[in-house]
């Protein structure tokens, strides 16, 4: 992790800590940075990236790459059409549906979205570096680095398209199911979403299975009625 300036929109900020690619250099193979994005939401799919530098990062990603969280939407969008862009950037990406979330549990649907993600890789990665503190059987060696996505490039490149991707997504649904506000919260629980189920209920996308999605639910239900004591005329 290194120490240095990066762009925010067009402005150039000071960064404390930024991603590098010391955990890749020290490999000096074929690594690919992996991240999902979508755990959290109520509603929607779980996505995941894997993204593979040809033995370095250009300048112009590796001083703009953070944690996709941290940087603004127009951001992403520019690092993700130049991640598509640049030459010799290897990326894969892969998804677990809502009802696959439901089957599998939250956890293993991420695992199997990076699986796939992995596997759409054209080359095998000699090792996987990964977003988090457990992992899935890649077929190679992986390493889990907790906070990954603010300490290796490849992961932050991973997170970037993951999420502009699932942001993509969210915002198409959006306009079939324009109730819950996804397009601007793609799919978490903020109090436009939350009053959208209480008031629309649960659409096909929603993770029903979530405890918070089950208590909104059950919270807009009305209270029955007591049984009139008045016998009805005859």
């Amino acid at each position: 992790m290194r120490i240095g300036p990066t762009w925010s929109d067009s402005h150039l900020v000071r960064k404390e800590w930024m991603p590098d690619y010391t955990l890749e250099y020290a490999h000096g193979g074929r690594v690919a940075g992996v991240d999902e994005v979508g755990r959290g939401p109520l509603a929607g799919p779980v996505v995941a990236a894997a993204v593979m530098f040809p033995g370095s990062v250009p300048g112009v990603l590796a001083d703009r790459l953070d944690d996709s969280k941290k940087l603004r939407p127009a951001v992403r969008q520019q690092l993700y059409d130049l991640l598509h862009t640049t030459p010799g950037i290897l990326i894969g990406v892969g998804a677990a549906s809502v009802a696959e979330i439901a089957r599998y549990n939250i956890l293993r649907a991420s695992w199997l979205a990076m699986q796939r993600a992995v596997g759409r890789l054209p080359n095998l990665p000699e090792l996987v570096l990964v977003d988090g503190n457990a992992a899935p059987d890649f077929g190679c060696p992986a390493q889990c680095i907790v906070g990954g996505d603010a300490i290796s490039l490849s992961i932050s490149a991973a997170s970037v398209v993951a999420k502009v991707i699932r942001d993509r997504l969210m915002t198409r649904l959006a306009r079939r199911w324009p109730d819950y506000g996804w397009e601007r919260n793609a799919g978490y629980g903020t109090a436009i979403h939350r009053s959208g189920l209480m008031a629309r209920g649960a659409s096909p996308h929603h993770r029903a299975a979530f405890g918070t999605v089950r208590r909104i639910l059950q919270a807009a239900v009305p209270p029955s009625s007591p049984p009139s004591a008045e016998q009805p005329s005859c």
